[in-house]
């Protein structure tokens, strides 16, 4: 037998009608009869008397209605339970981020996250972006935060944001009072660049490329703090996601002019095992990331 048979059952009681529980069962009214008729078989023994108008329902089936509202009362609380706890927020969320969204984006609002949801605790570890693949792949963090996220078999990404690319320089730079640089005004410039295997100093590579520009790269580093703290001491320009160089902005430590390449920008995305459901409290801190990043402020520094 299953529920609905039970709960059509019983409404036909309740309301002392075939035809009105047939239609609050979008089933006719013959459907309903011989699912009835269906239960008084499999139990052996009649529990309504159709041959009386209006029906009476016999003793045997007063009976199985108690039983059957008691059955049905505690499938709805253990639904309800087993809601409550698919609902529940607690326990830890393991984050691999790259630095310059870790430190930019992901250690102000997991402090937020936990402020929400005072049962649950967010551990971030900033990391090379492959290190990033390799803590979600090797399930040594739940979700992973990086630009560039790469198509793989074993991850599901989720696109988080696009960044618009800056030409950022000292102050001091000549360039630094433009209301936007164009590629042309490159060429010669010595430069800070990303180390080569990284897909963001492809990316910058080949729009530079595209263009007919040519640097003269002074120095190569893995991380966007690096590269800020290198153009700092007039170690030559770079193009970096302008997220990432607001607040140097506002105080003036670097230049940063729009970009007259409006097509070079950074994706970042979340990433995390295909094969490995998230949890309730991970699941959650993806939706509030998403839900910021989507908002008025987004995910800003």
């Amino acid at each position: 037998m299953q529920l609905e048979s039970l709960q059509l059952f019983c409404d036909v009681v309740r309301l002392r009608s075939f035809s009105r529980a047939a239609e609050e069962h979008f089933v006719s009214q013959s459907a309903a009869s011989q699912a009835i008729q269906q239960i008084e078989h499999h139990l052996g023994v009649g529990l309504i008397d159709r041959t009386k108008r209006p029906f009476v329902v016999t003793p045997e089936g007063e009976a199985f209605y108690g039983a059957c509202r008691a059955l049905l009362g505690g499938w709805e609380k253990a639904k309800a339970e087993i809601g409550a706890v698919k609902a529940r927020v607690d326990g830890t969320v393991r984050v691999a981020a790259i630095y310059s969204v870790g430190l930019h984006d992901v250690s102000r609002h997991m402090q937020r996250f936990m402020s929400l949801y005072p049962e649950a605790r967010v551990e971030l570890e900033c990391l090379h972006p492959h290190k990033v693949v390799e803590a979600v792949v090797r399930d040594q963090a739940d979700v992973g935060i990086m630009s560039y996220p790469p198509p793989d078999r074993a991850l599901t990404v989720v696109p988080l944001r696009q960044e618009p690319m800056a030409f950022v320089c000292h102050p001091s730079h000549p360039l630094a009072r433009r209301r936007v640089v164009m590629p042309a005004q490159l060429n010669g410039e010595a430069f800070v660049a990303f180390d080569r295997e990284l897909t963001i100093r492809k990316a910058i590579d080949r729009a530079l490329r595209q263009h007919s520009v040519r640097v003269e790269t002074k120095m190569e580093f893995d991380n966007v703090e690096t590269i800020k703290q290198a153009i700092m001491i007039k170690a030559g320009v770079s193009i970096l996601p302008r997220h990432t160089v607001e607040m140097e902005a506002r105080v003036r430590t670097l230049g940063v002019v729009p970009l007259g390449i409006p097509d070079l920008v950074r994706p970042v995305g979340i990433i995390h095992r295909r094969r490995k459901p998230l949890t309730p409290t991970a699941s959650r801190f993806v939706q509030h990331l998403l839900k910021d990043a989507s908002g008025a402020g987004g995910l800003t520094a």
